[in-house]
């Protein structure tokens, strides 16, 4: 990860297209925003990448996405404004997996790697395709307040994240 990808850094002034038809900017966003940044989805029947398996942390998007759909209302009962997937693939593609996986939040398109490039996410290299690395990130107005620049089981992420927000300290409201 890049220097600039750290707790306290300000997430960058770029809106990305998301699957319900808006524009997000995630700086702009008041509230805790939940984000979980992956590869990408497969299609079923679809022929995967060659060698896709074989790639340390490419597996794993489908069970990470269940895994915050299972757990979106519990997330947000734990402080979150709003859950968001993030991929390089387009909003066309994402949408057939929102559909399918009958997900209950947007996901957000950065298919020209802005974001990700003025963040400082990891990207890598597979089937001609430049895909993000597995990380989970939560933003509180417009600042990063949580990394997770390591997912090693996917389907367990949401968890994770749940339980990290369920024991940060709370500003009480005024």
């Amino acid at each position: 990860m890049a220097k600039g990808f750290a707790v306290g850094a300000e997430v960058p002034d770029i809106a990305l297209p998301a699957t319900d038809g808006q524009t997000i900017n995630l700086r702009r966003l008041t509230g805790v925003s939940v984000v979980y940044a992956y590869p990408r989805t497969g299609v079923p029947g679809a022929v995967p990448i060659l060698g896709w398996g074989d790639i340390p942390g490419a597996t794993g998007c489908t069970p990470q996405s269940c895994g915050f759909r299972d757990h979106h209302a519990e997330l947000l009962a734990a402080g979150a404004s709003q859950v968001f997937g993030l991929s390089t693939q387009d909003t066309a593609y994402q949408k057939e997996a929102v559909d399918r996986l009958q997900l209950p939040f947007a996901i957000l398109s950065d298919e020209e790697l802005r974001f990700a490039s003025a963040l400082g996410l990891t990207t890598f290299e597979a089937g001609g395709m430049v895909l993000l690395k597995r990380v989970s990130f939560v933003i509180e107005d417009g600042r990063l307040i949580m990394v997770m620049p390591d997912v090693p089981d996917p389907a367990e992420n949401a968890e994770e994240v749940l339980a990290w927000l369920r024991g940060r300290p709370r500003t009480p409201s005024a």
